[in-house]
Order: structure tokens, then C-alpha cells, then sequence
């Protein structure tokens, strides 16, 4: 399976990326996959490739690309929850940098870089993101209606607030069929928030499921933290690999 590093060129420089494809002939459906606050790493890469493995051209971002290039954190920082806590608190301000505005050109910028290479389709794609990178896909999705036709995002944060701009008001727009899979227990995202997000949900008309993963922590599909809940990760293949099938029709499907 093609698998390349890469430079995404954006209105405010060039954003590095891990570019997976399938193998053989055809043209495949365009997804982009966006990571959570510990960056591009193994584990991210391994994720795409799976992606990619059931016949999509996925591209995973560098969201923070304006403020750092290369990894991130260290998988020692990953793995103890203590130096896990002071690595988001470095992070901090990088996920603040991304505003709506520029998340969505920044989006823009992604998606025309995958639909112009040649062997990916040029058509709606499917998106999927984890923790912020999930909370950022709805940002994305809602802004460009029209270039997503599948949505899906795994135990994000802050996706009800109670700001103008909170994620969840721009429901409306959105036309891509929505999957979100909620931590347990997750003070970023309450049983308050998901009702709210629901009730916003279902009453802009939008096709949705919503699920929380009974007993699994804030970042449960992350294997090389100690947030991983290995049900909650085979749940979320279980729901994301059908969601694109049905929503982006792969050759390999």
C-alpha cells in the first residue's frame, strides 16, 4: 500500500502529511483524517493505513502545522499520565490557533491537494477525526457542506459550549451523514453537552448517530496512551469503516 510523507501547500505555508492509498486501478474516494493533540505519530499512521486498506486515499494533516513541525510528544509523554498532562499543556496554545477560519481554509487547502492528485476521486469525502481533531471535523464539515458526504468523530471535546461560536450551532449546514462515538465519564463533552448536540442534531434534519462508549476514557481509540479502552477501539472500527462504505462506495467495498 503507497504510503509517502508529504507538503500540503496552505494559505499560511505548507502543512507536512502522511498521504496512505490503496493498492490497484481506479480512483478513490478522498478522506482526510485528523489527529488529536499528540500530532502525527505511529499510531496515527497506522490508523490512516487501515483507512486506506479498505480502498480510500487518506490524508492526515499536520494541524499544527503553523507552530510545530515533527513529532510532537514522546512516547514516553504518551504513556504516563502525569508528563501526558504537562504535554497538553504545551499544546495548548497550538489548538487555540485553530480558529474556525482557519481550520476551514485550511480544509479548503487539504481538499483540493488530495482530489487533484491523480487516483483519487474528485467528489465529496469522507472526514474523521479524534479528540480536538474530532471537535475540528464538525467545524469543517458544517463550514463545507458540500465537499463531505460522511462525517465521523471519536471522543471529542468542547463540542457544546456555551460561546457563540460552539461547535454545535453550526449543525444546520450539514449535509454528510454523522457518526459521533462519546468518551464516558468525559468532563469536555457531558451527558448535558451530548443531549444538547443531539437535540441540535435532530432538529436541523441531519442523518446521525450519536453513541457514548459505556467505561471508556477520553481518547479511547489511542493505543499508545493510557487513555486506550480496547472495546471502544474495535467499536469505532466496527461503526467508521461501514459509515465510509456506505457514504463514499470504494471499489474494494
Amino acid at each position: 500500500m503507497p504510503q509517502i510523507e508529504i507538503e500540503v501547500p496552505t494559505a499560511d505555508g505548507v502543512a507536512e502529511a502522511y498521504l496512505s492509498t490503496p493498492e490497484g486501478d481506479g480512483e478513490a474516494p478522498p478522506v482526510l483524517m485528523f489527529m488529536d493533540a499528540f500530532g502525527l505519530r505511529p499510531r496515527i499512521r497506522e490508523m490512516a493505513d487501515r483507512i486506506a486498506g479498505q480502498g480510500y486515499a487518506v490524508l492526515v494533516p499536520n494541524l499544527f502545522y503553523r507552530s510545530a513541525h515533527g513529532p510532537i510528544v514522546s512516547p514516553e509523554e504518551l504513556a504516563d499520565d502525569e508528563k501526558r498532562g504537562a504535554a497538553f499543556g504545551r499544546i495548548m496554545p497550538m489548538i487555540q490557533e485553530l480558529t474556525a477560519g482557519r481550520l476551514t481554509a485550511d480544509a479548503t487547502a487539504y481538499l483540493d491537494f488530495l482530489t487533484g492528485r491523480d487516483g483519487v476521486a474528485d467528489r465529496p469525502a469522507g472526514i474523521v477525526g479524534y479528540c480536538m481533531g474530532g471537535r475540528s471535523a464538525l467545524v469543517v464539515a458544517s463550514a463545507l457542506p458540500n465537499r463531505f458526504a460522511a462525517l465521523a468523530s471519536f471522543h471529542a471535546g468542547r463540542v457544546v459550549t456555551d460561546t457563540p461560536d460552539s461547535p454545535h450551532l453550526g449543525v444546520p449546514s450539514l449535509t454528510a451523514e454523522v457518526y459521533f462515538g462519546h468518551a464516558d465519564n468525559d468532563g469536555s463533552m457531558t451527558p448535558e453537552h451530548v443531549a444538547a448536540l443531539e437535540v441540535a442534531l435532530a432538529e436541523a434534519g441531519v442523518e446521525y448517530t450519536s453513541e457514548v462508549y459505556e467505561g471508556a476514557p477520553h481518547g479511547f481509540t489511542m493505543s499508545d496512551t493510557s487513555m486506550y479502552h480496547e472495546a471502544g477501539e474495535k467499536r469505532h472500527w466496527e461503526v467508521l469503516l461501514p459509515l465510509f462504505a456506505r457514504r463514499l462506495k470504494p471499489a474494494l467495498s
